[in-house]
């Protein structure tokens, strides 16, 4: 084999590992994105979810790899269709997951809001039905005042 069909089979070679490596990062990140949406799905808070971290974490490392791969001519001397093929299709499962997840942090968050909105309403409304002062003229405790009867 001559030297300049030899660089690019090794060219070819790597470009190849390296997409590789990028479609089980994509799986990966598939996966916990995916968790991400189950735990969303059963109305629990978005800033609970364990998957919050990691999703970071391999959304970095993605970035890093597309940065890699623009300023790589290697990257687009791979003729491979199937592994072609695979990236491309991880890529759009990775779009759709995303777009699921966008969604439901969207729904997490309004949720959440209500959720505030509803105790500083109840709050409010405790203060103003509870009034400040006994009917012998003397001030409640702050515990009686919000509507909590406490007794020993």
């Amino acid at each position: 084999m001559n030297r300049p069909t030899q660089i690019s089979s090794e060219l070819g070679k790597n470009a190849v590992s390296k997409i590789e490596d990028v479609i089980a990062l994509l799986d990966e990140l598939i996966l916990v994105v995916g968790e991400e949406n189950d735990w969303l799905a059963q109305g629990l808070p978005a800033s609970r979810s364990k998957q919050i971290a990691r999703k970071a974490e391999l959304a970095d490392y993605f970035e890093k790899c597309v940065e890699n791969f623009t300023s790589c001519t290697s990257f687009i001397e791979v003729r491979d269709e199937a592994l072609r093929t695979r990236f491309i299709e991880r890529m759009q499962v990775l779009k759709a997951a995303m777009d699921e997840n966008i969604t439901r942090l969207r729904a997490a968050i309004q949720a959440s809001q209500r959720r505030i909105e509803a105790v500083m309403n109840a709050i409010k409304e405790q203060v103003v039905n509870a009034p400040p002062y006994k009917a012998n003229g003397r001030l409640h405790s702050p515990a009686t005042s919000i509507g909590t009867n406490i007794r020993a």
